[in-house]
């Protein structure tokens, strides 16, 4: 995995990096120690979906205050979607700003969204598959 710092302070893309050869590719998409050596919270209980039939569907802005609060890691497994966060923390650096970033099936990147930020998105296709790993308390 490759993490890319965001705008907003402990949030990251996560690029795959794909071992390929003539049968395709394989790749993680979530590895507890390397989210560790980054300072990130991997503890990660639950996995979620979401599925949304049309372009132009907004879901969000969620968040949930302490002491509920969750990281989550999202990546669409299916079509596209213009993803959102906004830093909600009084105490971070970078309280109430956000930053949209594109997400697709076809560029495999996952966003690491930390506690206390909330996240949305608009679907940009049909038929969008989300998958999310949450740290549910």
């Amino acid at each position: 995995m490759q993490f890319v710092e965001t705008e907003i302070a402990g949030a990251y893309l996560l690029e795959l990096e794909r071992r390929s050869d003539e049968r395709g590719y394989f790749a993680r998409v979530w590895c507890e120690k390397e989210l560790r050596e980054h300072g990130l919270n991997p503890a990660l209980n639950q996995i979620n979906t979401a599925f949304s039939p049309r372009a132009g569907t907004l879901r969000g802005l969620h968040f949930q205050i302490a002491p509920h609060e969750e990281v989550k890691i999202v990546r669409c497994t299916r079509g596209a979607v213009f993803d959102v966060i906004v830093d909600l923390r009084p105490a971070s650096a970078t309280f109430r700003k956000w930053a949209g970033f594109a997400l697709s099936a076809d560029d495999g990147q996952s966003l690491y969204v930390p506690e206390g930020c909330a996240h949305g998105y608009l679907t940009l296709t049909d038929n969008v598959d989300l998958m999310y790993l949450a740290s549910v308390p």
